[in-house]
């Protein structure tokens, strides 16, 4: 099984950006210890603060892998070309966040990309991506 984990803006700062929301965890440690969880999994990575290029990520990989589970940050509420992007793909996505927006601004309660994924999970801190990979297994 193949699975992409792509996120966006920001998310290269876990660990040091708002602790007492996203934890102290960087996302490179653990990333690293979900591949020793789940060794039958070939995951691949991707990070950008850019929204073209988590556009080409999700082409790229949206006809070859089993599953990608997105987090794209901010773009999740500003980027209708990412939405469009999933919604062109074969490849079943998981929409995934670490905070739980609804209880933060207002801004944060709209997603372009909720519609065309297979799932949202949000709130579990890093645990939200734990949650997705079971969704696909």
């Amino acid at each position: 099984m193949k699975i992409s984990i792509i996120n966006g803006p920001n998310l290269n700062l876990l660990g040091k950006r708002e602790p007492e929301v996203y934890g102290s965890q960087t996302f490179e440690e653990y990333f690293t210890g979900l591949q020793i969880k789940h060794p039958t999994i070939e995951f691949s990575y991707f990070q950008s603060n850019i929204e073209g290029e988590l556009i080409d990520k999700i082409q790229e990989f949206g006809f070859s892998y089993d599953g990608i589970i997105l987090n794209a940050g901010a773009y999740t509420h500003t980027s209708i070309g990412i939405g469009d992007a999933i919604k062109a793909i074969s490849t079943p996505v998981v929409e995934v966040h670490i905070s739980n927006t609804f209880s933060r601004e207002s801004f944060r309660h709209q997603s372009y990309i909720s519609g065309n994924a297979k799932g949202v999970i949000l709130g579990f801190g890093l645990r939200s991506y734990d949650l997705a990979i079971q969704s696909f297994l």
